[in-house]
């Protein structure tokens, strides 16, 4: 093999390595931080990956229990918190530790330190906590969930019907101003969302959409629509007419061939837009906040909830319970973005 060749390939694999870790670090470091403990989180420098347990010595002095904390990066015991209350211990443990003990199980555990010295235990970590916890102080976390969805589904609807229309009149049929329009719609997709949502505000509130997942996908799809037209309008191009007009000589409508013909034959293309569709109503919390800040979806509600705060556990725990069904999504679909590529599986 020629230089030029080996330092091609060593440039290509470099490359690719770059974009993944350009990809999954951000992943990885949003999983990991939603697993962290409010301990572990703010030590310096914090460890590569989340404890699943913590070494405890307990001890007696002063007619109170001294608890201390092993700290893997010095070596030592660190003294936490120093009290006779044993509902501290739990408060402590439960909060800083995201560790799951009741008082009666703490009491056994270190009334032994009274009597026999320091007393050692392991305790496992309740590595869900974080999400446990995110659920609790975020109010109506669960119908946040549904409206991203509902708004998601408003959006790939819209988005695919109006769309594919415009894609399929733009590859059959000719009229003047035709290229004006194909770049017209590029020019649409351009301005950003939030752009639209302060004026159509007005019109939604009029039409008493506002504060409702389908007065937000309106708005979501206004871009939608553009990229789905001009993709579909390419894919329309590349199916062969004679297709259509054999369907037609047999006597099906033009509707019927649209559906039974064109349709099947473009629908990888489509699933590519609604995932495009689905991930821009899915994350969006800007123009959420605008038109529906009574009524947020999970990624309004996240930004509102956690956001500002420094809990960054609890905001890492938030976002990876955002990312999740967007992994989902993709998954499910992927085989028919494949198919854009020549992957075909019967």
């Amino acid at each position: 093999m020629s230089t030029k060749k080996i330092m091609a390939k060593t440039t290509f694999y470099i490359i690719i390595v770059t974009v993944l870790i350009a990809v999954l670090l951000p992943f990885f470091f949003f999983v990991s931080s939603s697993l962290y403990s409010s301990y572990e989180v703010y030590q310096f420098p914090r460890s590569f990956l989340p404890k699943m347990s913590f070494d405890i010595m307990v001890t007696w002095e002063d007619d109170m229990y001294q608890l201390h904390v092993y700290d893997d990066e010095d070596d030592f015991y660190e003294l936490m918190i120093y009290t006779s209350n044993i509902d501290d211990f739990r408060i402590f443990l439960k909060r800083e530790l995201s560790i799951q003990l009741t008082n009666e199980e703490i009491e056994s555990d270190f009334s032994a330190s009274k009597t026999g010295g320091p007393v050692y235990e392991t305790y496992k970590k309740d590595l869900l906590y974080n999400f446990k916890t995110f659920f609790s102080i975020t109010n109506n976390a669960d119908k946040a969930i549904l409206n991203s969805v509902i708004a998601a589904g408003w959006t790939i609807l819209i988005s695919l019907t109006l769309g594919s229309m415009a894609g399929y009149a733009v590859a059959r049929y000719g009229f003047a101003g035709k290229n004006k329009l194909n770049l017209s719609l590029l020019l649409v997709r351009m301005f950003p969302a939030v752009a639209i949502a302060i004026p159509m505000l007005v019109y939604l509130i009029k039409m008493g959409l506002n504060n409702t997942m389908f007065g937000l996908a309106i708005v979501y799809s206004v871009g939608n629509i553009a990229l789905t037209a001009w993709i579909t309008s390419s894919i329309f191009q590349g199916i062969n007419v004679e297709l259509e007009e054999a369907s037609v000589v047999f006597g099906a409508s033009r509707f019927q061939t649209f559906l039974k013909i064109t349709l099947p034959l473009a629908f990888p293309g489509m699933v590519a837009c609604s995932m495009y569709a689905f991930l821009g109503a899915w994350n969006d919390s800007i123009t959420a906040l605008i038109l529906s800040s009574n009524n947020p979806t999970l990624s309004l509600l996240i930004y509102k909830a956690l956001g500002m705060s420094g809990t960054i556990q609890l905001s890492a725990a938030g976002a990876v319970i955002l990312i999740i069904p967007a992994l989902v999504f993709t998954f499910i679909i992927k085989n028919y973005i494949n198919q854009l590529w020549g992957d075909v599986k019967l």
